[in-house]
């Protein structure tokens, strides 16, 4: 492309009129600010004659010279960062925050949106004395004092002056917390009821609480604690107490996600005229457009049972856009497709069946009442896999150590000797598993009792930090009694190739301070629902023996 040509003749220069003209300010328009605004300086002036001119050459002006504005790129508008308009039009709240409640959730400080929180010396000092230990308890108590004194260091001033003030919690990076802390500084002389003991610490956090209210009227102060029996005691005494919910995935458990969404019995009626069918491998494909369409997650499994015709089973395997395509599911209830013996009962231990086989689900979870084949399922995909299509290289198994009853002390042996007897459901179901083969004869099933337990590693949750599995089949039993943080840890195990099943009935947990909605299952299952390479499912009838499904409903 040839480049363009030179100018031919000089630039005319611009008069003094026009020169003011193009300087003046315009209306309308908001002059912009300039660094010349902030350091004045004298414009450059540069003198257009010669110091002899020639003859016949025009008289030459003073005239001022614009500099030219270098181009810049006009810039993207940035969002503004609005502030978060408070709930309230009122004095934002001051929770009182039990120790329990810190122990529980180490960033539960910033927790509170725009609210102030108050600290009572005592919880200091309960925190002080929950530092030392191993225990998740322990160090969530030596992170919350992490806290604290990153947030102590801020203080602008090193008298007390700056905590009588209150702290301000988003000085140390946490921008959710707009609120501030308040540490109890001077002595508060309270006089409770009677019939409570003065040297209590719950009863310590309670006359703090009192004298807060009577010193703020117009201020809302609201006691924080995971302790029922505290909440209990400070409604009696008229004080207002809530419990955390910010760890709460769900409120109520029936809304936890199933997994098995039943079609309507209309389906085939209002999705039938644009699907698309089609087969592949042996199974069959349905790709419909519909109002069912916005309601399906990928691996979730639909049926459709309706009297005098054909049932549909089958698994959302894609959805794009305003379609989605169903695929229908390998029979396991047939003999012929028993995995390492064990067939499926009933329709939801069918479903779980396809998903433990699926090798493109790397996380499954299965919750379910007791005696719903849970563990045995798992169990027999994993020895299916391990043993049969090598596509895992061991089995390991683990569980959290929470006692039903009173602890029995300490477990002599190893880490495998240590675990056993909390693995007592593993062992029977292998039993169960092992009478399957029934041709192998006595010795037979000993050899294959022997090598099915070379592949079975049990390890314990104490030493999982810092590992990684590669091509294993990891199988987490209760995991009901997790925590969140718990379960992230474990899962974060996972290397190329492992496949992680979590077990585990939300309606029998052990640990103290977890409920249904709280739990480490709860928020896994919230969590990874939707994703293409999970899946979930409730499995809603028992199997075990009529006495067993008749006592979980009646006791």
């Amino acid at each position: 492309m040839p480049l363009p040509k030179p100018p031919a003749q000089r630039a005319s220069l611009l008069s003094a009129a026009d020169f003011d003209s193009q300087s003046a300010p315009q209306r309308g328009k908001r002059p912009q600010k300039t660094r010349a605004a902030v350091e004045p300086h004298a414009p450059a002036v540069v003198e257009l004659y010669d110091a002899a001119p020639p003859t016949g050459a025009a008289i030459a002006k003073s005239v001022p010279v614009i500099p030219a504005k270098p181009v810049v790129a006009p810039r993207k508008p940035q969002p503004e960062t609005r502030a978060r308009k408070p709930r309230g039009n009122g004095p934002a709240t001051l929770f009182v925050l039990d120790t329990n409640v810190l122990m529980h959730d180490p960033t539960s400080l910033f927790r509170f949106e725009e609210h102030d929180i108050y600290l009572p010396m005592i919880t200091l000092e309960e925190l002080d004395g929950h530092k030392r230990g191993m225990t998740e308890v322990s160090r969530n108590a030596r992170q919350v004092s992490r806290e604290l004194d990153a947030l102590a260091a801020s203080m602008p001033t090193r008298d007390s002056s700056g905590m009588s003030e209150g702290l301000p919690l988003n000085r140390t990076g946490h921008r959710e917390a707009g609120g501030k802390l308040f540490f109890q500084t001077n002595l508060i002389n309270v006089t409770l009821p009677a019939g409570l003991p003065q040297g209590k610490a719950d009863n310590q956090i309670l006359g703090v609480v009192q004298a807060l209210r009577e010193q703020q009227p117009g201020r809302d102060v609201v006691l924080v604690s995971k302790d029922i029996n505290m909440r209990i005691k400070a409604r009696a005494l008229a004080l207002p107490a809530e419990d955390y919910l910010n760890d709460m995935t769900l409120e109520d458990g029936d809304l936890l996600y199933t997994g098995v969404l039943p079609l309507p019995a209309d389906f085939w009626d209002k999705h039938g005229k644009t699907m698309e069918s089609w087969q592949q491998g042996g199974l069959t494909y349905y790709r419909i457009s519909g109002p069912m369409v916005p309601v399906l997650l990928i691996n979730q499994f639909v049926y459709l049972e309706a009297p005098g015709a054909a049932s549909l089973y089958a698994k959302v395997t894609e959805i794009t856009g305003k379609t989605a395509v169903l695929r229908t599911l390998k029979e396991y209830t047939h003999q012929k497709n028993a995995v390492w013996g064990v067939t499926a009962r009933n329709r939801e231990q069918n479903f779980a069946l396809n998903l433990l086989m699926d090798p493109d689900c790397d996380f499954i979870t299965l919750t379910g009442t007791a005696g719903t084949g849970k563990t045995l399922m798992t169990l027999a995909a994993g020895l299916s896999q391990v043993m049969d299509d090598r596509r895992y290289t061991e089995i390991i198994v683990t569980r959290v150590t929470v006692p039903v009853g009173e602890d029995i002390g300490f477990l002599p042996g190893t880490e495998e000797e240590k675990m056993s007897p909390w693995m007592g459901a593993l062992d029977d179901n292998l039993e169960v598993l092992s009478k399957t083969d029934g041709g192998a004869g006595e010795w037979g099933r000993a050899a294959t009792n022997d090598l099915v337990r070379s592949k079975i590693k049990i390890k314990s949750l104490n030493f999982m930090r810092g590992r990684t599995f590669l091509n294993k089949f990891v199988i987490i039993d209760e995991a009901q009694n997790l925590t969140p943080k718990q379960m992230k840890t474990l899962i974060t195990r996972a290397g190329p190739g492992t496949k992680i099943v979590c077990l585990g009935n939300l309606a029998q947990i052990d640990t103290p301070y977890l409920t249904e909605g709280s739990s480490g299952l709860t928020f896994a299952v919230d969590r990874f629902k939707g994703w293409p390479h999970s899946g979930h499912v409730t499995l809603a009838r028992g199997e075990r023996s009529r006495l067993a499904d008749f006592a979980s409903e009646v006791l």
